[in-house]
């Protein structure tokens, strides 16, 4: 049976690794930095991306292969795989890229001196204001498109780290924290839901960087793909959601971009790395 006591928290929090198990508890710890040397692969073209196919990493990629889809010839990519079960990110090349230690992080390197990006948010404002694509320049466009943009940001942390570990990765359920993180995902999706009943896109008319920093997360929640969610949370009632979902889906860019260095599902879905564009015509086992 399990101990009802209730957990009285300590004057001073201190680490215990043994403690909380769960899916991340030997790679989790309360400091930054390093824990081993590696160093980051480096390819052949102007950007290197160290990153892994989760909804962080899928915005980039995707916008990456919106760009190259839309002409811009000077946005090809390596991608290289960061395999954050078996703590790559924190290598010493990777901690040295983003030292939060988090995918996915960018290597500039179109330029006389290498520079590093990193936060998804930063990297897609970076690659959309280069390019000139997916981020209008005049007002009141701009403002709502990174006033979206920064929402996404601000508010899938609840998403994942929240409802996301509390549903599916957590070593217990707890009601509380699933309650408190179920009725703020969906609180979210009826602000998305809203909107989107007003505009075809998120920041309007236009399909933007907005759309590409939502849909990895919200799109696939509506789809099905997050945490086997869809029932719990009644994904069919936001309507608005769904129907974008599935117009964002539809752009071969996006279905290029969600399969980068993806390692799980369908071995159609996946793409280990990406160095090349005929490399979509391999899968993560060949």
């Amino acid at each position: 049976m399990a101990d009802s006591t209730p957990y009285v928290p300590p004057k001073v929090w201190t680490w215990d690794q043994n403690a909380g198990g769960g899916k991340w508890a030997t790679l989790n710890r309360p400091i930054a930095g390093p824990t081993h040397e590696q160093d980051l692969p480096v390819g052949r073209h102007p950007f290197q991306l160290y990153s892994l196919g989760t909804p962080n990493g899928q915005k980039v990629t995707i916008l990456f292969e919106e760009l190259l889809a839309a002409g811009h010839t000077g946005a090809e990519y390596d991608a290289w795989l960061i395999d954050i079960g078996k703590g790559d990110q924190f290598g010493s090349g990777f901690v040295a890229v983003n030292p939060n230690s988090k995918i996915p992080a960018l290597v500039d390197r179109s330029g006389p001196e290498p520079f590093r990006i990193f936060e998804s948010g930063a990297i897609l404002l970076h690659l959309a204001e280069k390019f000139g694509a997916f981020l209008p320049t005049a007002q009141p466009a701009r403002a709502e498109t990174l006033s979206w943009l920064f929402w996404q940001m601000g508010s899938a942390p609840f998403v994942g780290g929240g409802f996301g570990h509390f549903y599916a990765s957590a070593p217990e359920k707890i009601e509380y924290a699933i309650n408190r993180y179920a009725m703020e995902t969906k609180r979210q999706l009826d602000v998305l839901d809203r909107r989107l009943a007003e505009t075809e896109y998120v920041a309007g008319s236009d399909y933007t960087i907005a759309d590409m920093a939502i849909w990895p997360w919200y799109g696939g929640l509506v789809k099905g793909w997050s945490y086997g969610a869809a029932e719990f949370l009644s994904v069919q009632d936001y309507t608005n959601v769904l129907r974008w979902a599935d117009q964002i889906f539809a752009r071969p860019a996006v279905k290029r971009g969600r399969m980068v260095n993806r390692t799980w599902g369908e071995s159609s879905e996946q793409l280990r790395e990406r160095h090349d564009a005929s490399d979509f015509g391999t899968t993560s086992d060949k």
